[in-house]
């Protein structure tokens, strides 16, 4: 691969954008920070309730003494909310200020807009900046805004839902601390019968240094609906550790279809500590598909509870470590009702020094009969230094059902270099060819761009780490 284009696009990634801030938070968490934070945004009183509840349960709750470690992130050291000057957010990337315009530009995100996408978003920092939805998919009821406009617009939608029956503060720590600090983020309501049939998109950009990103997605996918969604997140590389604890809740209704992607790509200075559930109904299908490159550590496991009969669900993941990244990542599956199905992919690569966990769960309840969950894990090592773990979880309360693991680890060995090589192939493109059909059975389940982003993430960090 070309040295000049490796360095180009990798710092279409990591360089910072100048950009003004009319109000910066201090770092750490305080009870102030979260009034302030609801009352720039003008929230119902039963909001700010919500936050101080959450901030409550916050300070009750221990860190995580399982997984990867977290000891050298300091919470007190965080700024937890910051907005960029004078921005108002836009229906059109002109009306935005050159140097943010600029910012999403340099990741593609305004031209993909135009071809691929039924609507796009983009945040930076604490603030949406940028939410459009096509006419056509208006006109059919569809709703697409950032999460903070849906809170004024549509309270009747979003109260039953945030943060009630999907993800509650009491989760664990950090979604407490989601619900007491978040910001911005995506709402999506698709009503009954209605087919989008081009993905909706949305881009979180972190920015400033030590910066804490809490963006909240919600999606209502109605009876009878689909609709398809997919997010990328990026941030510039610094001495200081940032955080981004954002949080997805996805109600599929009766019979109604969702996937949501990922491609997660956050500096290594950041720990990408998120939550993601989805809760399906009867005859409903969710798909999660994921991908994580960046963050120094990410604990990351998308949940899928299957409460309707027929419902199924698929995790399909990447996730890859180079040296200094721990990728601690996987899936959960509830089985609540009879007949209902999952299937879990997880690939992963390690290189360098990095280590990347599988963590799963699958539970199926007492009478959930009929009840099917197959689960592969399939890793691959660069060299002997790099590590993989695969921690899976089954509880199953039912006789009636049929449940498969399978898991395997692999080396790259010289005897593939060996062959590509003797084909005129360099060593590095060989190893990247071996690499690039690995993750093929995930990646082509991406739209294109993303997928093409993808393969140069990793062909970007494997740069160098041949031999």
């Amino acid at each position: 691969m070309n040295q000049e284009l490796i360095t180009q696009t990798r710092e279409m990634f990591d360089q910072k954008a100048n950009i003004k801030y009319s109000y910066t938070a201090q770092p750490g968490l305080t009870e102030e920070v979260v009034r302030k934070i609801s009352e720039d945004k003008n929230e119902p009183e039963w909001m700010l309730q919500k936050r101080l509840k959450a901030l409550e349960i916050f300070h009750k709750l221990p860190m995580p003494n399982w997984g990867p470690d977290l000891s050298k992130l300091d919470l007190n050291k965080i700024i937890y909310y910051a907005n960029p000057e004078s921005i108002k957010n836009a229906n059109k990337w002109e009306n935005l200020p050159l140097e943010i315009r600029n910012t999403f530009e340099k990741l593609g995100i305004p031209e993909a807009e135009k071809t691929h996408f039924a609507g796009a978003g983009a945040q930076i920092e604490s603030l949406s900046v940028y939410h459009n939805l096509k006419k056509h998919w208006e006109e059919k009821g569809v709703i697409f805004s950032d999460m903070d406009e849906a809170l004024q617009k549509y309270p009747d939608l979003v109260k039953p839902y945030f943060m009630t029956q999907c993800v509650s503060p009491g989760l664990h720590k950090f979604a407490a601390l989601h619900g007491a600090v978040w910001s911005g983020g995506s709402f999506l309501y698709v009503p009954e019968g209605v087919k989008v049939d081009l993905p909706l998109q949305a881009y979180f950009r972190m920015n400033a240094e030590k910066m804490g990103q809490f963006e909240h997605t919600l999606m209502i996918i109605e009876k009878g609906a689909q609709a398809a969604y997919i997010e990328g997140c990026s941030s510039p590389i610094y001495n200081e550790n940032g955080l981004h604890a954002g949080c997805v809740e996805i109600f599929v209704k009766e019979s109604a279809r969702f996937r949501y992607s990922s491609v997660e790509n956050w500096s290594k200075n950041t720990y990408n500590l998120n939550t993601k559930r989805a809760i399906v109904d009867k005859n409903g299908i969710m798909e999660f598909v994921g991908s994580n490159v960046g963050s120094g550590v990410t604990m990351l496991y998308p949940c899928s509870v299957l409460r309707g009969e027929n419902s199924r669900a698929d995790h399909l993941a990447i996730a890859f470590a180079a040296t200094g990244q721990h990728q601690d990542t996987g899936a959960k599956v509830y089985h609540l009702a009879p007949n209902t199905s999952s299937t879990i992919k997880s690939k992963s690569i390690s290189i360098g020094s990095g280590i990347t966990s599988y963590r799963g769960l699958v539970q199926i309840a007492k009478g959930a009969v009929g009840s099917k969950s197959s689960v592969t894990c399939d890793a691959l090592l660069k060299d002997e230094h790099s590590k993989s773990n695969t921690f899976p979880y089954m509880k199953i309360n039912e006789d009636k059902v049929d449940v498969a693991h399978e898991a395997t680890v692999g080396k790259i060995s010289a005897d593939q270099i060996f062959y590509l090589m003797s084909r005129g192939l360099t060593q590095e493109q060989a190893t990247q060819m071996i690499v690039s059909g690995f993750i093929e059975p995930i990646v082509k389940e991406l739209p294109l761009e993303y997928a093409v982003e993808m393969n140069r993430l990793i062909q970007l960090e494997m740069a160098g780490c041949v031999g």
